[in-house]
């Protein structure tokens, strides 16, 4: 009887190896899941950086998954959250995004076409009137990887995925805010993030864009 008690606890233990213990889960927290507002409803706790903003992104739902879908007809304005987080200890911001229609001959290159289905920020603090920001988006176009600047340098910009295959379809994002501020910045002293922001635009191009966004937590690598 305690050869066989031994064997059970021996085989217990190898399962307990094999199986994903769940300390190893991803150790995450949530920044926005959207399920504070009500469906149709510019998000609470959001700010629109100008009134036409509650017009473009609304909290939705679809098969009990909410999320914020931004529809932009001839419009570029952002919608922010403030959120203030260690950096030090969470560096990475993740979060879905899912492209339902990119803006008719845009390409982010171009400052007469730079419009995007889906694009997140990460906010800094920079001086009294003026903000640091990594930028990344979705382009139709433009290859992953490509990097660019906007607002006389102060915003940095990254292609984080790219091409329209994936249109209608969630997909996961991450990015490493202290690596990324590092490098494109050029500096080792990363401020303490201020928040996060969302635009879907489509102002250049005059036509429309639109794309859902879902999930934003901050992570330990």
């Amino acid at each position: 009887m305690v050869a066989a008690r031994t064997l059970i606890l021996l085989a217990a233990a190898v399962v307990a190896l094999v199986r994903p213990p769940a300390a190893l889960a991803e150790d995450c927290r949530v920044v926005e899941d959207f399920s504070a507002g009500k469906v149709g409803e510019f998000p609470p706790g959001w700010r629109p950086r100008a009134d036409a903003a509650r017009g473009v992104y609304k909290i939705a739902e679809e098969d009990g998954k909410r999320f914020l879908r931004a529809t932009a007809r001839g419009l570029g304005v952002q919608a922010a959250k403030q959120y203030d987080w260690d950096i030090a200890q969470y560096p990475i911001l993740a979060w879905s995004w899912r492209p339902i229609e990119f803006p008719a001959g845009a390409d982010e290159r171009n400052a007469k076409t730079n419009d995007s289905a889906l694009a997140v920020y990460a906010v800094f603090p920079h001086t009294m009137v003026s903000l640091k920001a990594l930028k990344y988006i979705w382009s139709a176009v433009a290859p992953v990887g490509t990097r660019l600047t906007s607002n006389m340098g102060l915003t940095q910009v990254l292609v984080l995925q790219s091409g329209t295959e994936g249109k209608g379809k969630w997909t996961e994002a991450r990015a490493n805010i202290t690596e990324d501020y590092r490098k494109y910045f050029e500096t080792a002293d990363v401020p303490k993030p201020q928040g996060i922001a969302v635009l879907t635009d489509s102002d250049d191009t005059n036509s429309t864009a639109q794309g859902d966004y879902a999930n934003f937590r901050v992570c330990r690598p």
